[in-house]
């Protein structure tokens, strides 16, 4: 995979040292919107082509578009790649709203391309490891899961400086950004919810925080996230003969535990929390290299499902995004 990363932000900082690391992926280039980060940027990491516009980045010779912007630019940027003839990671939020997310999958279709959401929950050890302890814990009837951290930029927000994070001008939000981990974390386990509710905490037009309930046949589903408070940051599986909790967020999931009724406690940790990119990007590197389709396609339909709850919740929330228009 030769890869041109679209955004020079936290992410990509945090990232870059760990793609470095990863077999058969080279980064070919960096897109920001600050020359003199991007070219720090590649400088501090051998890379040969930085730069403040896309059709130099696509001319550089890469064939995957990496999209890690602020989530209001998640669809043009998508778009014009698809339109190229460029495979697709793009960082979670897939897109605004369900609609965009549609277009984009249907795009994607159209041209027998690639186009992956980077959520790295569901490409982790531990969360494969959830997957097969869940028939030791018998009938599932209560699910919590929480992703609350206090964020550095909510000081600014109350103060009245908008980061992107915060602005419904630009697709924020407690839900958009932290809660859509839960989601997948559920969803990924146990498919579509037969309803679901937002309850937020709305501050200037926007989710500062909220719970998410997602009724299932048996059991409830209480997806929680904060950027306006600290919390215990974790998930709960209950069942009638057990539980499963992890020990972080759903982001990272960390060592798992399944502790059983009649005593049986056992445990297991992938080791990947601090390096949660690789086992994701390993997984579209294959299924891209051996043309992957039928993968592609159901980590697309997840990624449809999360965005249709996810829109459809937040709409009925009363929190609008320009793309809603």
């Amino acid at each position: 995979m030769k890869l041109g990363i679209v955004g020079a932000g936290t992410i990509v900082k945090e990232y870059l040292p760990y793609m470095k690391r990863i077999e058969n992926l080279e980064v070919s280039g960096i897109l920001g919107t600050r020359p003199d980060a991007v070219i720090k940027f590649c400088e501090d990491y051998g890379i040969y082509c930085a730069t403040t516009d896309f059709n130099e980045l696509c001319a550089c010779g890469i064939d995957t578009v990496y999209v890690a912007v602020p989530n209001h630019l998640h669809f043009e940027y998508c778009r014009k790649a698809l339109q190229r003839g460029l495979n697709v990671i793009v960082e979670k939020p897939f897109a605004s709203n369900y609609t965009e997310v549609e277009y984009l999958v249907n795009l994607a279709k159209s041209r027998r391309l690639f186009i992956f959401e980077a959520v790295t929950t569901l490409y982790m050890g531990s969360y494969y490891k959830i997957k097969e302890w869940l028939a030791k814990i018998g009938t599932i009837k209560m699910i919590q899961s929480n992703f609350s951290q206090y964020s550095r930029r909510y000081d600014a927000f109350r103060s009245g400086k908008i980061m992107p994070v915060f602005d419904p001008e630009k697709s924020g939000g407690a839900l958009m950004d932290l809660n859509c981990y839960n989601l997948h974390f559920v969803m990924g386990l146990f498919g579509n919810p037969d309803s679901a509710k937002y309850y937020a905490n709305i501050e200037k037009g926007i989710d500062t925080s909220g719970v998410l309930i997602m009724e299932y046949p048996s059991f409830v589903a209480t997806c929680m996230a904060a950027k306006d408070s600290n919390g215990l940051s974790c998930s709960v599986i209950q069942g009638t003969e057990g539980i499963i909790k992890t020990a972080c967020s759903p982001s990272m999931i960390g060592s798992v535990t399944l502790k059983l009724n009649d005593g049986t406690v056992e445990e297991y940790d992938d080791g990947m929390a601090k390096t949660r990119l690789i086992p994701e990007f390993n997984a579209f590197i294959r299924a891209i290299h051996e043309k992957d389709y039928d993968f592609c396609y159901r980590m697309l339909d997840e990624s449809l499902a999360v965005s249709r709850v996810m829109t459809k919740a937040r709409l009925e929330a009363g929190i609008y995004f320009p793309a809603d228009k």
